[in-house]
């Protein structure tokens, strides 16, 4: 096991790859969203059931377009939250950046690091209170999960959706006959915009030694590559 020591992003930029620090603040609140119709509900629990065959611990993209078509108030949670990221001092930057509908039932322990470096994850959850929590093992935050939740983080910290009443992941937690998926949508905010690095607290050019040598995203800790045990969220070593 690792120990809870800062960790370094090596991400795709511009001109290759570039190290940055890992921000260690996840920021979060409620803010006020309207409630999905019964239909679009019912069609977003038909597409992970029968389409993106939904398990336990995965987090799979969903179709936007049909929501977007079926829900005449889907703009409203699209306002609430650019609102939202306006008052954290981000100005316009969500409206630039790419969104998604996404579904999980639970998530298992992960980082996005090797695929998303270069972005922080802002999410709206759409769902209501089912007794799901996000954690954060290393910052050591659990955000429950309702409808209006809304928050900010690096792709590089590692993070879960697990029950409430536990202390880590675990695949039997989240059997077919209980209703524990979750739908939220998710930007992809540039971790390279001055504000987004401010509010997380990351800092660039730390390794850049080590960052010319490598060619592909990833994340070090202690001095060499990592990943995250699903389970717990503890640092491992890769390999």
């Amino acid at each position: 096991m690792f120990p809870a020591r800062p960790s370094t992003s090596f991400f795709n930029s511009a001109n290759g790859l570039r190290s940055r620090s890992v921000g260690g603040a996840v920021l979060h609140g409620v803010i006020d969203t309207p409630v999905p119709p019964a239909r679009v509900v019912a069609d977003w629990a038909r597409e992970t059931r029968t389409q993106t065959m939904l398990e336990p611990g995965d987090v799979e993209q969903m179709p936007l377009a049909r929501t977007r078509f079926r829900w005449p108030a889907f703009d409203d949670c699209v306002h609430a939250m650019q609102a939202w990221t306006q008052s954290i001092g981000l100005e316009d930057v969500l409206a630039s950046s790419d969104m998604a509908l996404m579904a999980c039932r639970g998530a298992r322990y992960h980082h996005d690091g090797e695929q998303y470096g270069s972005a922080a994850f802002c999410n709206l959850f759409l769902s209501d209170d089912k007794g799901l929590d996000v954690h954060f093992p290393h910052t050591g935050q659990r955000i429950p999960l309702t409808r209006g939740v809304a928050m900010l983080f690096d792709t590089c910290q590692p993070h879960a959706v697990i029950r409430r009443d536990a202390s880590g992941y675990t695949a039997s937690d989240f059997p077919e006959n209980e209703d524990l998926s979750q739908w939220f949508l998710t930007w992809e905010l540039p971790i390279e915009d001055a504000r987004v690095a401010q509010a997380l607290g990351v800092t660039f050019d730390g390794d850049s030694g080590t960052a010319a040598q490598l060619d592909a995203e990833q994340v070090w800790v202690d001095g060499a590559r990592a990943r995250v045990c699903p389970a717990s969220g503890q640092w491992r070593r890769a390999g």
